[in-house]
């Protein structure tokens, strides 16, 4: 078992940036892009089958090898984001899968303009990657010329990622200063993440004030940005691919249907409530009036429970081993091959993330570990992400990612696992409560808040394409807060600013609604679970896994057997949180 949090390596992946054998890769693939072009003459609507599946398996190859590319070129940046040669290979490898996509463009754009009658055989013998080539189509009314789509790469790899690169690169060198115990401290935004959450009530008002404060000196800048961001969304989305708004491009993206989209987000606004009370029992645990912004994440107790990162490894294994011994080997895999980065230091990305790469390869996962419950439960999310993946394996390149509202199934289920393995094993009160603290507190931060960062968003690419400024926004956003936290909660005028940090809004705008689907489906799965009993439901999950991308949502869904249409579906998920709320009231 591993004492210390690990460092990943990323040998597995490809050679080291200004090495030989990079390079020779790197000539590789330009060859067989090259030649690739060779086959814009034989398309038509009278292709051969056979010859159709020799391109389509060319284009598939190439496109896992620069899927290869990109995943190196994201993961040596996250290790250090003040490492000159990690942002100059990123910005090489950018270049180089623009170039890519332009000269491998006459596919798909090809495959987009046939008619329906030429399309279906083809279709027929594409085996696993149906799903992938019936959802290009579906982007049929969305699609430019060749030469434009050729611009709008050009033009997002030197303007638009550049652009997202700097934000990258100007909040990753934040550093907070902290007076603690009469001690002054530099902290990362991580490492003042522990004061947010900890047990010291003053010390969480001033590492939000620091957050939130450092954010605000950069809001021109930032705000600026981010405007940039979604004017350019607006002029391609809407303007240019006459999409009906711009949340409608993402969701064909991730294949939901807009009103199901609409959906998620009334029953969440419902159920506000909740959380509203959730904090009001959460203030009077604390002995407090009501519960400030900045106590929403407190702990119950005094003390949070320490873990090692070995008890954290075990701890999530025997959470997983109890359901799936099949999952728990392979969230094993991860560690072994030394695909975890669990350290915390300084420069390294924020947040926690698993990033799959291919089918063949296990996949990479970045958290920063400290101890608390709420670590061990990253750490089983984040495995969990990376157990869906290698679940997968058995699909296409193409199709092995499930789409991002089924992204999170395994993930937040993994979670639940944890939950119930330590609230069976441990007899401590205290981490009784912090087991249902942090589930709550975690549900409120993946359904709520995700869902109401949606709801600005929408108001934002409007407010942005009438002429908003920064500060419009600030108040549009602290109106927003204002919804979700009711007479609940005081909020401080400072969380104005609390938009400009949140990185999805930037580089991808409206995926936040895919945590609340992903968190309120995986409810809906363990409520199924418990009620069929592990060796019953077990198969059933994972098969769902199984699917990857290969599978569109909703067909995965009914075989769960649910239906997203149904706010009967959603309200289930918020059912079993006031059923979790309940047994926290009753520990009191």
């Amino acid at each position: 078992m591993t004492i210390e949090p690990t460092r990943w390596t990323l040998d597995d992946l490809l050679p080291p940036p200004g090495s030989e054998a990079l390079e020779q890769f790197l000539d590789a693939l330009r060859e067989r892009i090259d030649r690739f072009t060779g086959y814009r003459e034989v398309l038509g609507p009278g292709l051969e089958k056979e010859r159709f599946l020799t391109i389509l398996d060319d284009y598939e190859a190439i496109t896992a090898d620069v899927m290869r590319l990109q995943a190196y070129a994201h993961l040596y940046f996250a290790e250090d984001q003040s490492n000159q040669q990690a942002l100059s290979f990123k910005a090489k490898a950018q270049q180089f899968v623009a170039e890519a996509e332009n000269k491998t463009l006459f596919f798909t754009l090809w495959w987009k303009s046939l008619d329906d009658e030429s399309a279906e055989p083809l279709l027929a013998v594409s085996g696993d990657r149906r799903y992938f080539l019936e959802q290009l189509r579906r982007f049929k009314p969305h699609t430019l010329s060749e030469p434009e789509e050729r611009l709008i790469n050009i033009k997002d790899v030197n303007g638009l990622h550049e652009l997202l690169t700097l934000y990258d690169m100007l909040t990753s060198r934040y550093t907070y200063r902290m007076t603690v115990e009469g001690e002054e401290k530099e902290l990362t935004r991580g490492e003042l993440g522990r004061y947010i959450t900890g047990a010291d009530a003053a010390l969480r008002e001033t590492a939000y004030r620091r957050l939130l404060q450092r954010y605000a000196d950069d809001a021109t800048i930032l705000g600026e940005i981010y405007a940039a961001r979604v004017r350019d969304w607006y002029a391609e989305k809407v303007n240019l691919r006459h999409f009906a708004s711009p949340i409608a491009a993402r969701n064909l993206g991730n294949d939901i249907p807009d009103e199901v989209v609409e959906t998620l987000l009334t029953v969440t606004r419902r159920n506000v409530g909740l959380f509203q009370r959730y904090f009001r029992f959460k203030a009077q645990a604390l002995g407090m009036d009501k519960l400030r912004r900045f106590d929403i994440y407190a702990p119950l107790d005094e003390a949070d429970h320490r873990y090692t990162f070995a008890e954290a490894l075990q701890l999530v294994d025997e959470g997983y081993r109890s359901f799936s011994p099949r999952l728990a080997d392979l969230a094993r895999q991860v560690i072994d091959e030394r695909h975890l980065d669990a350290e915390v230091r300084k420069n390294k990305a924020d947040g926690a993330f698993c990033y799959g790469v291919l089918p063949e390869l296990t996949p990479w996962v970045l958290v920063s570990f400290d101890g608390r419950i709420r670590d061990v439960s990253t750490l089983a999310h984040e495995l969990g992400h990376a157990v869906h993946a290698m679940m997968a394996a058995d699909h296409s390149p193409l199709t092995f990612h499930a789409s991002l509202p089924l992204a999170e199934t395994a993930s937040v289920f993994g979670e639940m696992l944890l939950t119930d393995r330590m609230l069976a094993e441990e007899d401590d009160p205290a981490v009784h409560r912090t087991l249902l603290n942090t589930f709550l507190s975690d549900s409120y931060a993946t359904i709520v808040r995700q869902a109401y960062f949606v709801l600005f968003e929408k108001e934002a690419h409007r407010l942005i394409h009438e002429g908003a400024t920064v500060d419009q926004l600030n108040e549009r956003y602290l109106a927003n807060l204002r919804e979700q936290f009711g007479d609940a909660v005081d909020l401080d005028e400072a969380f104005r600013y609390e938009w400009l940090a949140i990185p999805h809004i930037y580089f991808v705008p409206f995926y936040c609604y895919a945590y609340a689907f992903g968190q309120l489906l995986v409810l809906a799965l363990y409520r199924k679970y418990k009620a069929m009993g592990r060796e019953a439901f077990e198969p059933l999950y994972l098969r769902i896994l199984a699917h990857g991308g290969a599978t569109p949502p909703e067909q995965v869904l009914r075989e769960a057997g649910f239906d997203m249409h149904d706010p009967a579906f959603w309200q289930g998920g918020f059912d079993l949180i006031a059923e979790m709320l309940d047994r926290l009231e009753a520990l009191s």
